[in-house]
């Protein structure tokens, strides 16, 4: 039986930092799916369907069986139908811990044959974060350091149509 694993996220954009927590989950599990939520918290920079398709043009070269969907659901009830006995996900600093940890607690009442698996981030991209990465960029700064250099095109042309901000 194949052992599958789901990493989780808005991917807005899709960063350095998630792109090294799927090139090192894929070789925890015979398959991964990285599941692309919507998050009503969150007022996204591109579309879902943008996202999608810069996450697979980023991981169509890491090694293992990976699958890129999309998902608007409860994460244990997309894990269940992906088939899934584990929940990657990516750590940078003891706040992601104890908001993870609150998540993985939670996701066990709700379902207790999935196991949460916690990877840390590379300590040179343990600072990266979308939401830091747009807002560099609506300021005008470089994000090169911090994403693949197609998202950094993308991200600066959509700064481009929205405005930057600052003077």
């Amino acid at each position: 039986m194949k052992r599958v694993g789901v990493y989780p996220g808005t991917f807005d954009p899709i960063t350095l930092g998630h792109i090294d927590i799927i090139r090192r989950g894929a070789k925890l599990v015979d398959k991964l799916v990285v599941g692309l939520s919507t998050n009503p918290s969150k007022t996204p920079m591109f579309t879902i369907e943008e996202r999608l398709a810069m996450i697979r043009r980023e991981v169509a070269g890491i090694d293992g069986d990976i699958e890129v969907v999309t998902f608007d659901s409860l994460l244990m009830d997309f894990a269940d139908r992906e088939g899934a006995s584990i929940i990657v996900r990516g750590l940078r600093a003891v706040s992601d811990f104890e908001y993870e940890y609150q998540m993985a607690g939670m996701n066990q009442q709700l379902n207790d044959r999935v196991e949460t698996v916690f990877l840390m981030a590379d300590v040179s991209l343990q600072p990266i974060a979308s939401r830091l990465v747009k807002e560099i960029a609506l300021y005008g700064g470089a994000i090169d350091k911090f994403v693949p250099a197609a998202v950094a095109a993308e991200v600066g042309a959509r700064v481009a149509t929205i405005g930057r901000k600052g003077n």
